[in-house]
């Protein structure tokens, strides 16, 4: 059973694209199913981490809007990370799902349990991971996911009794 999901952002949480005003002001995108499904599967006592190799006061924001204990920004060892999370949590590898679309995924997506890439996930990963996903990623890759998690884990009735 999966209790843990780790997102990348750029390319899962967003749609990788990097908008900057005239001010270096940067905007990005999420997806509001995203948000929903992550916000659930967090009620029902399952936990989320982040761990992205860029550092943004938007993706701070957004984690804290949807409730994400677990931020670890501007990481280059993903692995390293995701390896003492585990061990602080008290958790197994097999009890991680994990979604990623680029080379700097790779290590931390061959330590987890289920494995995710969005549709648009570079090649090496989709052939390295368990499912691509139909959706790309910032278009609802993650709710995708988390849906998939949670009819795996048997959790159908309790997903939906959070807002039902």
């Amino acid at each position: 059973m999966i209790k843990l999901i780790v997102l990348d952002v750029d390319g899962c949480l967003s749609d990788g694209s990097l908008i900057y005003s005239n001010d270096s002001i940067e905007s990005k995108s999420f997806n509001v199913k995203d948000g929903l499904g992550i916000t659930t599967w967090i009620k029902m006592g399952n936990e989320v981490a982040i761990i992205t190799g860029r550092k943004s006061e938007i993706v701070k924001k957004r984690a804290t809007e949807l409730g994400i204990k677990h931020l670890y920004q501007g990481v280059r060892d993903k692995d390293r990370v995701l390896k003492e999370l585990v061990e602080s949590l008290g958790l197994k590898f097999y009890e991680l799902g994990a979604i990623g679309d680029d080379l700097n995924d790779y290590n931390m997506l061959s330590l987890v349990g289920r494995s995710f890439t969005p549709k648009n996930g570079v090649k090496e990963i989709r052939e390295l991971v368990d499912t691509v996903l139909n959706y790309n990623g910032g278009d609802g890759a993650v709710r995708e996911m988390i849906d998939t998690l949670v009819d795996e884990n048997d959790q159908r009735e309790e997903f939906l009794s959070v807002w039902i």
